[in-house]
C-alpha cells in the first residue's frame, strides 16, 4: 500500500491556498498536511512534516519563495519544491534549479496541468512550457552570482536592503532623506553594477551577495 504524499502549500492568500489545497488533493495520493501563510511559517511546517512535496507562493509577506526554499532544502532535503507563482519567472530559472526547485508553474495555469506537474514530479521528472524550453540555456555550471565581486557603496547596500523589504521608492527616499528622483538615480548605478535589468533580478542578486546582511539567518 502506497504511503500518502504529505504535501504543504504557503500562500498568504486563503482563498488561493484552500483552491491549491483543493487541486492537489485531486492528484492519487496527496494529502494536504498543512497550510502557511508566509515563509516562516512555511519553514516551520517543514521542519514538522519533512514532506514530500512544498507548494510555495514566490512572493510572500515575510520573505521571497526563492530564500522560503533554500531555507526548506536545508531542513529537509528530499523535499521537492514547486514555486507557483503569478509573476514571469523565466530569467530565475537556472537560480531556482540550483537551490533545488523541482518545478515552477503559473498560477494561470488550469487544473489539469498543474496536476500533471505533481504527476511528473512524484515521477522523478518535471516539466516546463514550451516557449521557455525553447529559450533555455542551462549550462553545467553557470557563474554563480555570490562569487561575484560587487562594489556597492554603504547607501547602495541601505538602498537594496529597504528595497528587499518590500519599501516603496517614496518610502527609502523619506528614509535616507533624498529626492525619489534621487532613489531612481541610485537604482539606475545599482543595476548597472549588478549587471541586471529589472527589480527582481537586482533584488535576487543582492540577497545571494555576502552584502546582504539581515535577520533570516537566525530563522
Amino acid at each position: 500500500m502506497k504511503r500518502n504524499i504529505r504535501t504543504i502549500v504557503v500562500d498568504d492568500h486563503p482563498v488561493v491556498a484552500r483552491a491549491t489545497k483543493h487541486i492537489l488533493e485531486q492528484v492519487e495520493g496527496v494529502d494536504v498536511v498543512g497550510i502557511a501563510a508566509n515563509g516562516q511559517a512555511g519553514i516551520e511546517l517543514v521542519e514538522e512534516h519533512q514532506p514530500d512535496l512544498l507548494f510555495l507562493d514566490y512572493h510572500l509577506p515575510d520573505q521571497y519563495g526563492s530564500q522560503v526554499a533554500e531555507k526548506a532544502k536545508r531542513r529537509s532535503p528530499n523535499t521537492h519544491i514547486v514555486i507557483f507563482t503569478g509573476i514571469d519567472l523565466a530569467d530565475m530559472y537556472n537560480h531556482l534549479i540550483e537551490i533545488g526547485v523541482s518545478g515552477i508553474i503559473s498560477k494561470e495555469s488550469g487544473e489539469t496541468t498543474i496536476q500533471n506537474l505533481v504527476r511528473c514530479i512524484l515521477d522523478n521528472h518535471t516539466m516546463i512550457p514550451i516557449p521557455i524550453y525553447r529559450q533555455m540555456r542551462i549550462t553545467s555550471r553557470q557563474k554563480s552570482a555570490d562569487t561575484e565581486f560587487i562594489d556597492l557603496s554603504p547607501d547602495e547596500i541601505q538602498i537594496m536592503t529597504l528595497l528587499v523589504k518590500g519599501v516603496t521608492h517614496e518610502q527609502i527616499a523619506d528614509q535616507i532623506h533624498v529626492s525619489k528622483r534621487s532613489v531612481d538615480n541610485y537604482l539606475k548605478k545599482i543595476y548597472d553594477k549588478l549587471d541586471v535589468t529589472s527589480r527582481i533580478q537586482a533584488i535576487e542578486k543582492f540577497v545571494r551577495s555576502p552584502m546582504y546582511v539581515d535577520l533570516q539567518e537566525e530563522i
